[in-house]
């Protein structure tokens, strides 16, 4: 496999989330171009099961694809901030509800072609019910399904977003269905 090598870098636009960056690379084989950087703090998405067995889900509108989806509640760490602090901080944000306990269940790239962007992905249980406290540019509904309900919509499409069918179906093994 060829090694790359990176000649230069140039910031095309710096922003609140993420830095576009421009690389100048060769290869050891010869190859020269570029490679075109989404450089991302990084995130976390959240799989909440409430004590009846329900997954609760975030509905909000998305202006890059233009509608509204169905997901896992999620969000962007801030700068040096754990991961695992980030997943309570907005699983309330989003949610209103508190968890005695969240355990890492995984992580994705969501696109390792153009982004640094990693998702450190988690399970909630022990749910407190809550006030939300969602950022003024977000308007979220819950919806709570079951994890069958949750697994039937990523296979008919309702679920659709990486992160989201990425957890689901990790934390589809580690749920129990109660007797």
């Amino acid at each position: 496999m060829p090694s790359e090598v990176v000649d230069s870098s140039e910031y095309k636009y710096r922003g609140r989330i993420i830095n576009l960056r421009v690389d100048q690379i060769h290869t050891d084989s010869g190859y020269h171009g570029i490679r075109e950087i989404v450089e991302h703090p990084g995130a976390v998405a959240i799989v909440p099961i409430d004590d009846k067995q329900q997954i609760i889900l975030v509905k909000q509108y998305r202006a890059a694809v233009g509608k509204i989806t169905i997901e896992v509640p999620a969000g962007t760490l801030s700068p040096g901030e754990d991961p695992l602090v980030c997943a309570h901080r907005e699983l309330k944000e989003e949610t209103g509800y508190q968890a005695a306990q969240i355990d890492r269940i995984g992580g994705v790239h969501t696109a390792p072609g153009i982004s640094s962007e990693f998702i450190t992905l988690y399970l909630a249980t022990g749910l407190t019910a809550g006030e939300s406290a969602a950022e003024e540019d977000e308007a979220i509904e819950l919806l709570r399904v079951s994890l069958p309900q949750a697994i039937e919509m990523i296979h008919d499409g309702s679920i659709n977003d990486a992160k989201s069918v990425s957890a689901l179906l990790l934390a589809k093994d580690l749920i129990r269905p109660q007797v």
